[in-house]
């Protein structure tokens, strides 16, 4: 009869046990990693968020709410995408940040939701406290541009699934809207004039493209180009524009109450311009873009030209230089137009919403109608760009 091997053994000759460490998860490496990082998240914080960093949950007082006729909470999820492998390969991660709340924040306040708190989620293969509190210290300085204080978040190390300099980062945010103030498709109207906000650059969208065109060309990222005024690698991390602040203060300054108001907005992300301003357009409406309005911006002619892109596809995938997108009233444009320009946003007048009954021109690449899965409006681009 052979006898088994005791529970608590060891059959490889090692006289040491097996601890969390040796399998790959420093647990004082994370704590180190929380120390960096406190201050810049408590810089986010104003007097609604109870408690400091390190408790289980975020606590924030919703004491306000009680001064709302009938509060709606808005909330939205998103990640980064592939543009992380872009921080990655730099070895830059304080600008990742900007990324991650912009693609959140900015989908609550399409509804004209003021984005009160967010949380984040890092996954990565080892933690590194410097590297994972650089990605913090970003989430928070985009938290501070967007009014939304950053009430907590999680680090999980994941040995084994993800390489040592690898990592991801996800995030949530809750937000508030007064019921009689929701923006959305109900409030659009035939005549209403559609304005395009510019984008910083490739935000965070498309990158398994753009990736994909740099490889093929066998461009590296330290490659100097001139076109861009910089290095391929500095263009292809700019940090994604956060709108939040200029948008409430647009619907604020044009409430849908009044004769000049904001009805709408449209986040350009994913799918790109016709197919997100379809979903926020009623059915039997349509979005007359004119190309011709802007230029596009040097990033997107170099991957349009080094990748032989076909139009239609760069127009479905990035967002070629609008990232935001308001919908108003025709006597609110001029001034809505000025209003953002005044704070630094680049805007301008791109197009109007009519009745759709031109059946002539319903097909084709230039036309979108019910996307993501959204049985709405629709988007006609003419023209060519400036």
């Amino acid at each position: 009869m052979t006898s088994a091997a005791p529970a608590s053994g060891n059959t490889s000759g090692n006289t040491a046990g097996i601890t969390y460490a040796s399998a790959g998860v420093d647990v004082e490496a994370g704590d180190r990693a929380v120390e960096l990082m406190k201050g810049a998240i408590k810089a986010t914080h104003n007097s609604s968020v109870i408690g400091g960093v390190g408790g289980f949950a975020g606590l924030y007082d919703v004491s306000r709410l009680l001064t709302y006729k009938k509060p709606l909470l808005a909330t939205s999820t998103d990640g980064v995408g592939t543009k992380v492998a872009i921080a990655q390969a730099m070895d830059i991660h304080d600008t990742i940040g900007f990324d991650l709340v912009g693609m959140v924040v900015d989908d609550i306040v399409v509804v004209g939701a003021e984005p009160l708190f967010m949380t984040d989620y890092i996954a990565c293969g080892k933690v590194v406290p410097e590297r994972i509190a650089d990605i913090v210290r970003g989430i928070a300085a985009a938290c501070s541009v967007a009014g939304t204080a950053l009430v907590g978040g999680e680090t999980a190390e994941h040995p084994g699934l993800l390489g040592e300099h690898e990592y991801d980062v996800a995030g949530a945010a809750t937000g508030v809207i007064e019921a009689d103030h929701l923006l959305g498709p109900d409030r659009v109207r035939a005549g209403d004039v559609v304005i395009g906000m510019a984008s910083s650059g490739l935000h965070s969208n498309g990158y398994s493209l753009v990736r994909r065109v740099i490889n093929h060309a066998g461009w590296a990222l330290d490659r100097q180009v001139s076109e861009l005024g910089r290095t391929l690698g500095e263009e292809l991390l700019e940090p994604t524009r956060v709108y939040a602040a200029d948008c409430l203060d647009l619907a604020r300054t044009f409430p849908v109450t009044g004769g000049a108001a904001v009805h709408g907005f449209s986040h350009v992300t994913g799918g790109g311009l016709a197919a997100n301003l379809a979903r926020v357009l009623p059915h039997g409406l349509v979005a007359t873009v004119d190309r011709s309005t802007w230029e596009l911006p040097a990033i997107f002619k170099l991957v349009s030209e080094l990748g032989n892109v076909p139009l239609a596809d760069l127009e479905r995938t990035l967002n070629l230089g609008v990232g935001m997108v308001a919908i108003v009233s025709p006597e609110a444009a001029d001034a809505a137009v000025a209003r953002l320009n005044d704070r630094g946003l680049p805007s301008w007048v791109m197009g109007t919403v009519t009745e759709d009954s031109d059946a002539i021109l319903k097909s084709g690449p230039d036309y979108v109608q019910g996307a993501k899965g959204v049985d709405g409006g629709a988007v006609r681009l003419v023209n060519a760009y400036a």
